[in-house]
């Protein structure tokens, strides 16, 4: 399995070799389309997360060695794309990989400042939501 660092290296080569924002769009849509539907129980407010202006549903749940599996939809295509890339980063890695990643794909890719002000805000909340449910898992022992 790869690090979250060689999955950060893979989507930053990937967007490196797009330079218009419109095409590095269409990348992040298309990886939100290929994002595995979430079961519609899992649908519940109490996964919704907080901070972000369109709905954005995220669950995790772990294996027995302890690795986190995030499951998630969003009912906007460029955020179900952003969270797609979240997961992609660090799904199936521990808690402490989790809670001590640095993410900076989503500034070497210029992510950050091409998003609208809402759109930042759910990204963060997005990401203190995974490192939330890594944190409860890490406590659970």
């Amino acid at each position: 399995m790869n690090t979250i660092e060689d999955t950060q290296e893979e989507i930053i080569d990937d967007f490196s070799a797009i330079d218009d924002w419109m095409d590095r769009y269409a990348m992040i849509i298309d990886m939100g389309n290929a994002l595995p539907p979430i079961d519609n129980a899992l649908k519940t407010p109490d996964r919704l997360i907080d901070g972000c202006q369109s709905r954005v549903w995220l669950d995790a749940r772990t294996d027995s060695e302890g690795h986190i599996h995030f499951t998630a939809d969003s009912d906007a295509i460029i955020v179900k794309g952003i969270i797609a890339m979240l997961i992609k980063v660090l799904n199936g890695h521990t808690p402490d990989e989790i809670l001590n990643a640095d993410l900076h794909f989503i500034a070497d890719i210029g992510l950050a400042e091409n998003l609208s002000p809402t759109r930042s805000n759910g990204l963060l909340a997005m990401i203190k939501q995974m490192r939330a449910y890594a944190l409860a898992f890490k406590a659970r022992g």
